[in-house]
């Protein structure tokens, strides 16, 4: 499971990997912009930005607020290998901290799956928010490799009952069954970078051997609110996260709480793990 580490909300993302420009808003559903891969090796498709009900609030800042959450999601579904080969080069000595053992770990009955939304299904996550269905979502993808296999998974979520534009959210999740190498470095590497960048970081047990979360909250716009959550777990050659990620109008609703998402996504991360042993 190679993941980069998330962009800085404001003023823009910046740094490697980030910075992707803001695309107006095309055909409902969340995705890189068209024509852009999803990120080398990350085995998502190609979909087209955008986010919203139909007939959705007029003016510019709907729009705006759509161009957002587009791009947040694009966000979420690049959080896959080119960010993870970040951190490795980023922090060199911490890759090879374990004593230069890459020697590839156990998978045990973890196995791959053609439905990745199917198997890794976000029960958690929704019985607060519903799937936005539209021709780009949900979307799967599942890659097989004799050195990895890569499955993954993207929806666009809407609030339940919910009737505002900035409702909506992008999940996203990504496991990858390592075959070659020992993930824990990486794993270790990703982590720091993003402690680094300012992201809040706690450690999660009962999944795995290793496993954290990861959340930020930028409110430093008067207009827009920017959330970002992430589990990482690994479990001997097995890597699996799954990423939230939102933008919220300020004054207009009130997004889950540090809290909230810490309990929904863990409690997804674990099922969708275990769901994968099965």
């Amino acid at each position: 499971m190679t993941t980069p580490p998330p962009p800085q909300p404001s003023p823009a993302p910046n740094g490697p990997g980030y910075g992707f420009p803001q695309q107006a808003p095309g055909a409902p559903g969340f995705g890189p912009p068209a024509g852009l891969p999803a990120s080398p090796g990350a085995g998502g498709p190609v979909v087209t930005p955008g986010a919203g009900p139909a007939g959705g609030a007029s003016g510019g800042r709907s729009g705006g607020n759509l161009r957002r959450n587009a791009v947040w999601a694009f966000v979420g579904a690049l959080l896959a290998s080119a960010g993870w080969t970040t951190a490795v080069l980023v922090i060199p000595g911490m890759v090879g901290s374990s004593g230069g053992d890459s020697a590839p770990r156990s998978l045990g009955s973890y196995h791959v799956s053609d439905d990745f939304c199917a198997v890794g299904k976000p029960a958690r996550l929704l019985e607060k928010y519903s799937v936005n269905t539209t021709s780009t979502s949900p979307s799967h993808h599942t890659d097989r490799n004799p050195a990895l296999d890569s499955m993954n998974c993207s929806m666009s979520l809407k609030r339940t009952g919910g009737n505002s534009d900035s409702e909506y959210a992008s999940v996203y999740l990504r496991a990858d069954l390592h075959r070659a190498v020992n993930p824990a470095p990486e794993l270790s590497a990703n982590k720091e970078t993003y402690r680094s960048r300012g992201y809040q970081i706690s450690n999660l047990t009962g999944i795995g051997e290793d496993a954290y979360f990861v959340y930020k909250d930028d409110g430093s716009s008067d207009k827009y609110r920017d959330i970002y959550a992430e589990v990482d777990v690994r479990d001997g050659g097995m890597t699996f996260y799954i990423t939230y990620s939102a933008s919220y109008t300020q004054g207009k609703t009130t997004p889950p709480s540090m809290d909230e998402l810490r309990t929904m996504l863990q409690a997804d991360a674990d099922n969708a793990v275990r769901a994968m042993r099965q």
